[in-house]
């Protein structure tokens, strides 16, 4: 795609638009905005750009801009903060731009008043060929520029012979004019706060099905884990109360034989074989419990009666000692009934009923 170069206008940015592009080894010039601009470079005014060389970090760009802006702050008079600093392509010593923040805003602005997208900013001296360790001169965009070992400015006498040291620069061939211009620009201004906005491609509706098939395929995936798991947990459960059935069955008494109700009748063969109320072996240990707690007291009987109910023989080696064990009888949950206590040899005997309550 043809490439042209339109040449912002110095001063305040009022004046006419000029373009350049290279065609066949030669550099066509005009004046206006032309029909078929093709991709379009602005330039800006070589007296409106300070340029530099240095050796600048290349990690990264904003590194490389960090280094540029201290060096632009050491050599400018104004404010750092209106200054704006773009930093350049290529290996070794770096080319270094510095304009006026306020002058780039409005050199875009014109641009888009235009209805002009530029791909790049460029200032005029870096159209120029690289001359080494000499001058080289060439009219571009209306306006003579001139471009010496790291510098470049615009041609103006007594200036530029101060600055060549009398040297007088060569002028440029339109071959090696047409070469710059051809090729991929060095050093590109809208970087920072103009640097080109990227427009939103369009939707990619191939990618989106793909992701959507993919997505599909994950909660199938999914899906068909939950399933599987609950499979084997039923199977798992199935097992268990298999197990349990037959825990069940061999219970019961021989003959019974099994079935689906087998736990509820083992159940009621274990409330026949505990008994009613707290059952033997409960109502027994509670009994034992209180007995041990009153000193003295000790148990001769216990009789297990078919409501659920306990009769227990007591003798104790003190008078006070009955008393005792039904209060401990008592605070251990059970209702006590107590008998008549007799007393013979020193040691007092009777019996007490306890019941669940």
């Amino acid at each position: 795609m043809t490439t042209t170069f339109l040449f912002l206008p110095p001063g305040d940015g009022t004046g006419p638009i000029r373009w350049a592009r290279a065609d066949d080894g030669r550099v066509r010039q005009g004046e206006g905005l032309p029909a078929d601009a093709g991709s379009v470079v602005a330039v800006a005014p070589a007296d409106a750009v300070t340029l530099h060389w240095a050796e600048l970090p290349a990690r990264s760009l904003a590194q490389a801009t960090a280094a540029a802006r201290l060096l632009a702050a050491e050599a400018s008079a104004a404010p750092a903060a209106e200054l704006h600093v773009a930093v350049g392509d290529g290996a070794g010593e770096r080319p270094i731009a510095v304009a006026e923040a306020g002058a780039v805003r409005l050199w875009v602005e014109r641009l888009s008043s235009l209805g002009v997208e530029a791909t790049a900013l460029v200032p005029a001296p870096m159209l120029l060929p690289d001359p080494g360790d000499a001058w080289v001169r060439a009219v571009l965009g209306g306006q003579a520029v001139v471009r010496g070992p790291g510098t470049g400015f615009t041609d103006e006498e007594p200036l530029t012979g101060i600055a060549t040291g009398g040297v007088v620069p060569a002028e440029v061939n339109d071959a090696d004019l047409a070469a710059v211009l051809a090729a991929p620009p060095v050093l590109d201004m809208l970087q920072g706060p103009f640097a080109r906005r990227r427009r939103r491609a369009g939707i990619d509706w191939p990618l989106v099905r793909r992701i959507a098939a993919l997505a599909a395929l994950v909660l199938a995936m999914q899906v068909a884990v939950d399933a599987v798991r609950l499979i084997r947990y039923s199977g798992g459960a199935d097992v268990l109360e298999a197990r349990a059935d037959a825990a069940a069955r061999a219970g019961l008494p021989r003959g019974a034989g099994g079935g689906a109700d087998a736990d509820r009748r083992l159940d009621e063969r274990l409330r026949a074989l505990r008994g009613p109320g707290r059952g033997f072996s409960a109502g027994a240990a509670t009994v034992a419990g209180a007995v041990r707690a009153v000193p003295g007291a000790e148990l001769t009987s216990l009789a297990f009666q078919p409501d659920g109910a306990m009769r227990l023989g007591v003798a104790a080696d003190r008078e006070a000692a009955p008393t005792e064990l039904r209060d401990a009888l008592r605070s251990a949950g059970l209702t006590v009934d107590a008998g008549t206590f007799t007393s013979n040899g020193g040691r007092v005997t009777g019996e007490i009923a306890v019941a669940a309550p």
